[in-house]
């Protein structure tokens, strides 16, 4: 390996015989006591990962290691702050092409490190210092003990990614915790913090930071000394799981149940997990392994592998982008303001007090303000109720929620988020006065879902610190926030903008200004689909069955009401002017019918889908017979449609739409076009995101969908640099 250069003079090297073995990756070194440390740290970035460098390191360690006499005991640390965060998702990408045999080696070189690393002649301790993720948690689990700081956690959450632990997760876990409780870890994906670690006996013993290090040491001492048996370790790890036949039968049937009710059918990863178990149940370490490397390598060729880790490597680029925005961002958002205190004002300062930015609540009227109090407070009652705050903590974030009926204080605000009615000329009376009430240099940002920010601009006198930050209903649980640039928005208002979005926990994504932004601009060419579908004679209930077994949350009629068919229709107004040729329909939709007969969906309990209270207080949907009555007059003779049509007609005008905002610069990329959708309204996460999906069907199925439908108008048509794609064979990622 590249030997390490030591800047300070004062820090002498060790000498020659103490090190083992150096690389840029990792070294080890011979300790007193004739102890060997085998030490991560990774010299070119702050977190230490498996990829090809540092498996190939770890192979010329070991072979370095098993050449040394004389030792009696291995320690393995981490000099960085996380323990290692697991294999380089990067480096996999490059597999979704291949063949299940070409995926196999991928697998095989750490799995062949961890083998060596537990079977050393001598006992090993880790000392797991912060995040021990995947292959991290994997290397933790061939040592023979495990000690874990208070201030770490550990988990295996491959399945988030559409695979499986394939550095022998599935083989070791279950063999040290048991089966059930290793499924629910694997399944889950979730991270484990040291006391449930602990418990689950995942580790040895848990230690304070300034701690770990002497108690790994002494736990490792007492193993050398023969008081701990890590021979009877090692044959519990090598051996079969220590289940009966029929123990085994039961077992795997009440598990395969519970997993597949929580996974559902479009993820395979966690039943594989279970799959993958239960078929190595009974065999050496060896053979079980080669199951798993089976099991890694079938999941890996799925188009759903691809799309989630697509999803996780998008979210990456974002959070670069943010973090991008935010270093421009000249001044910290240390007060805000929203103005408009009804459910979404309240939840938008609820986000807000909770994220640690304290922020002031105006509306015209004291019942508005109890309003936004009363959801800020109910919000946070909820997390008191499970144990993730405290009544005192709670006490803190709604005091520093300040609601108020006038603009004292806003002069020392640093941004205003404008949430009042979705009425242009109400916003620009309301932004004009507030921008004379606030400093010269605070941003003033509108929530609005579909008016112009160019327009609305028009009404102050600094426009450049105006832009839109459209939050998405409900707001404590909609990950998106849509940064929207007018005409004359600075980046300096946009880059404070994205850094408040971040202290809020929010993932941004910056936008052009048009009509509807991006996530409403597409959304309403889908509710155009769903409207020629009714008009052609489609049962409502029938085209939602449809769209949430593709995947949706809430099917289309459903997804109106609970976005409010009031709103609905005045969004599709502003889409159908902004867009005319492919967004005005020539014919009376069921939609306005509902508005007119004052069914706002589930905001007054009635819409396609009347909503009744339950036991909790949530809104419970029921189908009410007599809706077919009332939009009886604009919707076609029922017709029973093909699966396939249905999807293609809801899909391809909001695919179609999605690809024009990438083509005129609306959105940044495809990535964040994908997670927009993803974070914004719900997209099944499981396909990526639309421009992942069209490259999963191809564009020649989205072109032969296009031609089948022509006829539907030119909502369905695909444009010109589409075209351009489908003959020089491109794809969007």
């Amino acid at each position: 390996g590249t030997p390490r250069v030591i800047a300070d003079p004062s820090q002498q090297p060790l000498q020659d015989t103490d090190m083992i073995y150096q690389s840029d990756q990792l070294t080890i070194q011979r300790l007193e006591g004739d102890i060997a440390e085998l030490n991560f740290d990774r010299q070119d970035e702050s977190v230490n990962k498996f990829d090809n460098a540092a498996v190939s390191s770890l192979t010329a360690a070991l072979d370095a290691l098993e050449a040394e006499s004389g030792i009696v005991g291995l320690l393995v640390t981490s000099s960085k702050p996380v323990f290692i965060v697991g294999a380089d998702i990067t480096e996999f990408t490059s597999l979704f092409g291949a063949g299940k045999d070409e995926i196999k080696p991928f697998t095989s070189a750490n799995n062949k490190n961890f083998n060596r690393l537990a079977a050393l002649p001598y006992p090993s301790a880790v000392a797991i210092n912060g995040f021990a993720m995947g292959g991290g948690l994997e290397c933790c689990l061939a040592c023979d003990f495990r000690v874990m700081s208070t201030a770490a956690r550990v988990g295996l959450p491959e399945t988030k990614l559409g695979i499986l632990p394939g550095w022998g997760g599935t083989v070791r876990l279950p063999r040290i915790i048991g089966v059930d409780e290793a499924v629910m870890w694997m399944a889950t994906g979730a991270d484990k913090k040291a006391d449930a670690a602990l418990k689950a006996g995942a580790v040895d013993a848990v230690a304070s930071p300034e701690d770990l290090r002497a108690v790994t040491l002494g736990t490792l001492q007492q193993a050398i000394d023969g008081k701990l048996d890590y021979a009877q370790r090692r044959a519990r790890k090598h051996g079969p799981l220590p289940l009966n036949d029929t123990e085994a039968m039961m077992s795997f049937f009440t598990i395969k149940s519970m997993v597949a009710q929580q996974a559902g059918k479009n993820y395979p990863a966690p039943i594989k997990v279970v799959d993958v178990i239960e078929a190595a149940r009974s065999m050496s370490l060896e053979d079980a392994l080669d199951v798993e490397a089976e099991g890694f390598a079938e999941l890996a060729t799925t188009p759903v592998a691809a799309a989630l880790v697509g999803v996780f490597l998008n979210d990456q680029l974002l959070g670069k982008k943010a973090k991008g925005w935010e270093k421009k961002a000249d001044k910290k958002i240390e007060q805000a303001a929203v103005l408009g205190a009804g459910i979404m004002g309240g939840g938008i300062a609820y986000q807000s007090a909770l994220k640690g930015t304290p922020i002031k609540m105006k509306d015209i009227n004291q019942a508005g303000l109890d309003l936004g109090l009363s959801e800020a407070s109910k919000l946070l009652s909820k997390r008191v109720d499970r144990g993730r705050m405290s009544a005192a903590q709670m006490g803190d974030i709604l005091n520093s929620i300040d609601p108020t009926l006038t603009y004292g204080g806003f002069d020392a605000v640093d941004i205003v988020v404008e949430a009042v009615v979705e009425n242009e000329k109400v916003k620009g009376i309301v932004l004009a006065e507030t921008e004379k009430e606030i400093d010269k240099d605070a941003v003033l940002a509108s929530n609005t879902s579909t008016i112009s920010i160019t327009r609305l601009a028009g009404h102050l006198e600094r426009p450049e610190n105006f832009c839109g930050m459209h939050f998405f209903n409900p707001v404590h649980a909609m990950p998106l926030v849509e940064v929207i640039r007018g005409e004359k928005t600075s980046e300096t208002a946009i880059a404070r903008t994205v850094a408040y979005a971040n202290k809020m926990g929010k993932k941004a994504v910056v936008v052009q200004d048009c009509p509807g932004f991006l996530v409403n601009r597409v959304l309403f060419p889908y509710f155009g689909g769903f409207n020629m579908l009714l008009r052609d004679g489609a049962d409502f209930q029938a085209v939602d069955k449809v769209m949430e077994r593709w995947g949706w949350p809430m099917g289309p009629a459903y997804l109106m009401d609970v976005v409010g068919i009031d709103t609905g229709v005045h969004a599709a107004g502003v889409m159908a002017e902004g867009f005319p040729d492919r967004m005005q329909p020539d014919f009376k939709i069921a939609t306005e019918v509902m508005f007119e007969l004052e069914r706002f969906g589930q905001k007054n309990g009635k819409g396609f889908y009347e909503y009744v209270a339950d036991k909790r207080g949530k809104p419970a949907k029921t189908v009410n017979e007599e809706v077919y009555g009332m939009i009886a007059d604009v919707v076609g003779e029922r017709v029973e449609f093909e699966r396939e049509d249905v999807i293609a007609r809801m899909m391809l005008p909001m695919a179609i739409e999605m690809a024009r905002c990438v083509e005129e610069g609306i959105v940044g990329s495809p990535a964040e076009a994908d997670l927009a959708l993803l974070y914004g309204v719900g997209f099944p996460p499981f396909r990526g995101g639309i421009f992942r999906w069209m490259d999963t069907v191809g564009l020649a199925h989205i072109a032969e969908a296009s031609k089948k439908f022509a006829h539907l108008g030119k909502a369905y048509e695909l444009t010109e640099r589409m075209q351009e794609m489908l003959a020089s064979g491109e794809t969007y990622y």
